[in-house]
């Protein structure tokens, strides 16, 4: 008896169930990309490290130099969309591998370049725009890459592992960044952190990426996607800029700035992992031995090609699971900032700073994999679309509370801010918030 065909809409994703990674594989890959994501911080926090250095090599004052840190985020809000497209047309790990050999090379390439400049001040922001422009696709080809190779049930672990490389390259500049700094100049942290990325680059190309090619999965058009609130990256955006003027030495002057640029991240990294285990888990809580399958029919396709009924679940829907994961995200972290603006205690300050940051890394498991739920096969392009006006909010709110900064002189008034942006995006989600899958066909089961 021949094989029955396949309705289109299976097929495709029956397609994608093929292209997924391993277990073997996706360990690995996690593990490489959590690296990338460290570099990626490392390259980006070169310049703020070594700041004071250059500034006193090159005459800046704080406005040419606050001129050099801004103009980075220049360029990242314009190639957010266009990465998550081409992650999604030509391959996720690709865009990643192209835009990290390009940054890479432009990081190592930076202190040569700059001495052989007689602009200084030009070509470094010039440098930092251009460092934008790469760094901005990174993001949302990740996205597109795991919402596509990776499976439903391990996607918020496996994204929560990568997204806390962020605080690895954070820690990693903040101490070995600094050992180099005093000992051998600030041209030494740039070919730390850019030739690390070329060597990334060249296992990636060499051991990964030769394995096997890559599928590209078309999408067709999208119906109602629920709501993307900017509020999250506005959030985030705005807590990264105010912690670190808020433990200056001006507000704590008996203070150890180690103690904040280490302890925050240090609990940010474990909370990260652990807010993508609990969600995976609440989703994928197997029901008891004998339990009927539900009333879906739904069915899996198996990579020997039987076809057979889905193991029941008894785990949470996946749309509670997501918005209880940005109640601790948005609301729970903005509490804890909202507190801190009301200590004038530097221990309590640290245990509010830490618990905020830490709190925040469930975002990681809530609405930046909600988007993967919603279209895996165009991921990476919604990611863009999000994270650009996530970007452009985070720039005005950072704006707001300078001025208001300014104008009350008082940090309760950034807090207030960051607490009510928080509680803004925590509102749009929970009311519009959906994980129905929307992109191959009119009618799935809703998650």
């Amino acid at each position: 008896m021949q094989p029955q065909p396949l309705p289109l809409e299976e097929a495709r994703g029956d397609g994608a169930e093929n292209t997924q990674w391993s277990r073997p594989e996706c360990q690995t890959w996690t593990a490489t990309l959590l690296l990338g994501t460290c570099l990626l911080y490392c390259a980006r926090v070169s310049v703020p490290v070594c700041t004071v250095s250059l500034s006193q090599d090159f005459g800046w004052n704080k406005k040419e130099a606050g001129l050099v840190l801004s103009s980075f985020f220049w360029g990242y809000c314009l190639t957010q969309v266009v990465g998550g497209h081409l992650g999604d047309r030509i391959g996720g790990e690709k865009v990643i591998l192209l835009s990290a050999c390009a940054w890479g090379f432009l990081t190592a390439a930076t202190p040569l370049l700059a001495y052989l400049s007689g602009a200084h001040l030009v070509f470094m922001t010039f440098s930092r725009i251009l460092t934008g422009l790469l760094q901005g696709v990174y993001f949302p080809a990740l996205t597109s890459l795991l919402s596509q190779k990776v499976r439903e049930s391990e996607r918020a672990f496996t994204y929560s592992t990568v997204g806390a490389g962020s605080q690895f390259g954070m820690l990693v500049t903040g101490a070995v960044g600094s050992l180099l700094l005093d000992r051998y100049g600030w041209p030494s942290v740039f070919y730390f952190s850019g030739g690390l990325t070329l060597l990334w680059v060249c296992y990636v190309y060499r051991c990964l990426l030769n394995r096997k090619g890559t599928v590209a999965r078309p999408h067709p058009g999208l119906g109602h996607l629920g709501a993307r609130p900017a509020d999250v990256q506005a959030h985030q955006s705005s807590l990264e800029t105010a912690f670190p003027e808020a433990f200056s030495l001006e507000t704590f002057p008996s203070s150890k700035g180690w103690v904040f640029n280490v302890v925050p991240w240090l609990v940010a990294i474990p909370a990260s992992l652990f807010s993508g285990f609990l969600s995976d888990h609440l989703i994928n809580q197997a029901a008891p031995a004998g339990t009927q399958q539900g009333p879906s029919g739904a069915q899996h396709k198996w990579a020997d090609g039987t076809v057979s009924p889905s193991p029941p679940r008894s785990g949470y829907r996946t749309i509670t699971v997501r918005k209880f994961m940005q109640v601790m995200g948005l609301g729970l972290s903005s509490v804890f900032a909202l507190c801190l603006g009301h200590t004038s205690s530097f221990c309590t300050s640290v245990v509010f700073a830490s618990a905020s940051i830490g709190l925040q890394t469930f975002n990681h498991s809530g609405i930046s994999v909600n988007i993967q739920d919603l279209a895996p096969s165009c991921a990476g392009f919604l990611f863009g679309v999000a994270n650009t006006a996530g970007a452009l909010a985070g720039v005005v709110g950072v704006c707001l509370g300078g001025y208001l900064l300014e104008t009350t002189g008082s940090w309760a008034s950034m807090f207030n801010l960051v607490a009510a942006v928080g509680s803004l995006g925590l509102c749009t989600f929970l009311l519009f918030g959906e994980a129905q899958r929307v992109d191959l066909s009119p009618a799935h089961e809703d998650l």
